[in-house]
């Protein structure tokens, strides 16, 4: 018997198929097909030839590969019974629960004991396919791996895009050649992690950022995961992620994946990006204020660092609000004896002997210039010299000769008395201070993996969220150490990287784009001379990179001479302005003719608007400027262009060119086609074009 079932939205088509009670897989995966389609006859034809050297027929790749079906790779579950001895499971069909927009297949293992419930959602406005598996025991078994839902991979696909990356440079793309076996990656650091974002891009073949078929994942989970996109010796392809492997430590009779987001895309990779932008935007986060126009931040951690002093603090907050910030962040050191970052994390209450009368007039004065304010926590950490960690030693994960990181350990968060703990410490703070924002700190890998550790830092956070639900909160580990869609479930701003050179950031926000929107993506004016990287930039070019997404500043603003300071007002005005358009545009990946130019397109709900920002990055190999073409507009209709920055032009930009000196109205055909010819520029220079709708 064939049992078959399908998912659609206006896009594409998701066809699951069973026979003989066996696990289903997915037989058909891309664009919509027509609703009197037959299922068995796409299901029979789905079916590959055997020949020499094969089996009689094939194993199904079903979306939980079994090892007892004789299947030639890796599997999607593997399993001990309490004793330690391996199970081999062999599913058969349960039940079947189907509504418009969802699907749940039930099979079950009657000799093992064994339940696996797999769900599949799709969202018919982001395109998003949500995926998740379950694995229920009549008795305590022990899990080493468990994947979510697997699907194949696309036969035109030659190559796939993962991410990898390190502390101030996130999400650097890899391009791998598909190929005979496996391309396998697993992240044991405890965190989602700079080196290892849980994502893939499967472009098919001539597929650009504008143009082409492609299916993305992201696997939306905190803790570490792995990833497994495998070739067959017989051609067939799969995708696997799940929780990284062995990071449950007890038996149990339940285990659940994260969610697994999935999407196909006939629009290039900008199709992927636009699906998961307003998917994590309008569907995964959840604001406390949603109607807020995103709040310009001040972050005060590279202008003081640990040295808190509260006239000076007042005077840069001052000068901070004049520049145009609406957010103050008091960064790391107002708690403990926190002098330096080798002590007093976990001490958290505030100091006395930097503000003698609490955060109070901090706060009041913050208030007087019009700004909110926000504070600093790194709640999952702990010092070795600190007051809790000398009265509760065993509530450090890891054991006492671990390498310590930043010359910390980790708060074993699987505990309730450390939850208890940090609930009623940071909950103190909040109710006694007019606080609305959290910079939540991660600044460690853990010294082991253990999925109850990120089950009980979301605890915590659901705790505090329900109890101070006004308040939002921003994911910061090490910078980008932790993002992903299951911390942002939880929280509402990532801080993409501790490095706030420009010139770093315009690379990790054009490929971050590919998963997060302007709405959660901060993004500061760093100082003259960047801390992290040595180098000096302009304040031009400062401005309009974090002017791409949700804007703030982060560096001592008396550094400033009044040029400076102007340039930056006025950025962050025209920010301002546009900030509740840019909310809900879609950010677009160009496809840039010139390598040195890195640059995208804000395109606005409805498409009656745009911004084009063109950065660049480095020196061109040719001499003039290549037409940028742009991308989504409509063919016929006329669009009013005009170069907003125009006077950032260099006097070795010598031509006549028209957008130097006023708008144009030009045909989307004509910007699609040919695109637009700019200015000639010096490496670090941003260019910044509006377009509207005629």
């Amino acid at each position: 018997m064939i049992r078959c079932w399908r998912l659609d939205d206006s896009r594409q088509t998701l066809v699951l198929g069973s026979t003989k009670d066996h696990l289903a897989e997915v037989v058909f995966w891309g664009p919509r097909l027509p609703d009197d389609e037959d299922l068995e006859t796409l299901f029979r034809a789905n079916g590959i030839d055997v020949t020499g050297g094969m089996l009689d027929s094939n194993p199904e790749l079903s979306i939980c590969p079994e090892a007892t079906r004789t299947f030639p790779g890796q599997p999607g579950l593997i399993l001990r019974d309490g004793s330690g001895t391996p199970l081999l499971p062999k599913f058969c069909f349960a039940s079947a629960e189907q509504s418009t927009n969802a699907i749940t297949l039930a099979f079950r293992d009657e000799v093992n004991g064994l339940t696996y419930t797999a769900s599949f959602a799709i969202n018919p406005e982001t395109h998003v396919i949500e995926a998740k598996a379950v694995l229920e025991s009549d008795r305590p078994t022990h899990l080493h791996w468990l994947s979510a839902p697997v699907f194949p991979g696309p036969q035109l696909a030659d190559e796939m895009i993962d991410f990898s990356g390190r502390w101030c440079g996130e999400f650097q793309m890899n391009r791998t050649p598909w190929s005979p076996g496996m391309r396998y990656r697993e992240n044991r650091t405890g965190r989602t992690g700079h080196e290892h974002f849980p994502g893939l891009i499967l472009p098919c073949r001539g597929a650009t950022n504008a143009s082409g078929n492609a299916y993305a994942f992201h696997y939306g989970w905190s803790g570490g995961h792995r990833m497994v996109a495998e070739e067959l010796p017989d051609g067939r392809r799969q995708i696997q992620f799940g929780h990284a492997a062995r990071v449950e430590s007890a038996a149990q009779t339940r285990f659940e994946t994260a969610t697994l987001y999935a999407m196909f895309s006939d629009d290039g990779l900008n199709g992927c990006g636009v699906a998961f932008q307003r998917h994590l935007r309008d569907v995964v986060v959840s604001f406390p204020d949603p109607d807020r126009p995103r709040p310009v931040h001040y972050n005060c951690w590279e202008a003081v660092y640990f040295n808190h002093n509260l006239p000076e603090l007042k005077e840069i907050a001052t000068i901070a609000a004049g520049l145009g910030a609406e957010r103050f962040v008091l960064d790391d050191g107002w708690f403990g004896n926190r002098d330096d970052d080798t002590r007093a994390l976990s001490d958290w209450e505030v100091d006395p002997r930097k503000y003698p009368d609490g955060l109070t007039p901090l706060i009041e004065h913050c208030h007087a210039e019009g700004m909110t304010f926000g504070i600093w926590f790194e709640p999952e950490m702990i010092n070795p010299d600190s007051d809790i960690h000398r009265k509760h030693p065993d509530w450090a994960l890891g054991g006492e000769d671990q390498i310590l990181g930043r010359y910390q350990k980790a708060l074993n968060m699987a505990l309730p008395e450390v939850r208890d703990f940090l609930f009623e410490r940071i909950g103190k703070v909040l109710a006694d201070h007019d606080i609305d924002y959290i910079k939540w700190d991660h600044n460690r890998v853990l010294p082991l993996p253990d999925a109850a550790q990120t089950r009980g830092s979301y605890q915590l956070i659901d705790r505090l969220r329900a109890a101070y639900p006004g308040t939002e909160i921003e994911s910061c580990a090490s910078g980008g150490g932790r993002i992903d869609f299951g911390i942002l479930g939880r929280t509402h701003r990532v801080w993409l990287s501790d490095s706030n050179d420009a010139i770093e950031r315009l690379r990790m926000q054009h490929n971050a784009a590919i998963f997060l929107p302007m709405a959660v993506t901060g993004s500061h004016v760093g100082p003259r001379v960047c801390h992290t990287s040595g180098r000096t930039l302009g304040i031009r070019f400062r401005a309009w990179v974090a002017a791409q997404r949700h804007m703030g500043f982060e560096m001592d603003p008396r550094e400033l001479n009044e040029d400076e300071a102007q340039v930056l007002r006025d950025v962050t005005s025209w920010w301002k302005r546009n900030r509740d358009w840019m909310f809900r545009a879609d950010i677009l990946r160009l496809d840039s003719p010139d390598p040195a130019v890195i640059a995208e397109q804000h395109l606005a709900e409805g498409g009656g608007r745009f911004v084009v920002f063109a950065g660049k990055a480095e020196t061109s190999k040719q001499i003039a400027p290549r037409p940028l073409q742009l991308t989504r507009l409509s063919h016929d209709a006329m669009y009013r262009i005009e170069l907003i920055n125009r006077e950032d032009a260099s006097h070795l930009s010598r031509g006549d060119q028209i957008l130097k000196s006023k708008a144009i109205t030009v045909s989307g055909g004509y910007l699609m086609n040919h695109g637009l010819t700019l200015p000639w520029s010096f490496p670090e220079t941003m260019w910044v074009i509006e377009g509207t709708l005629v």
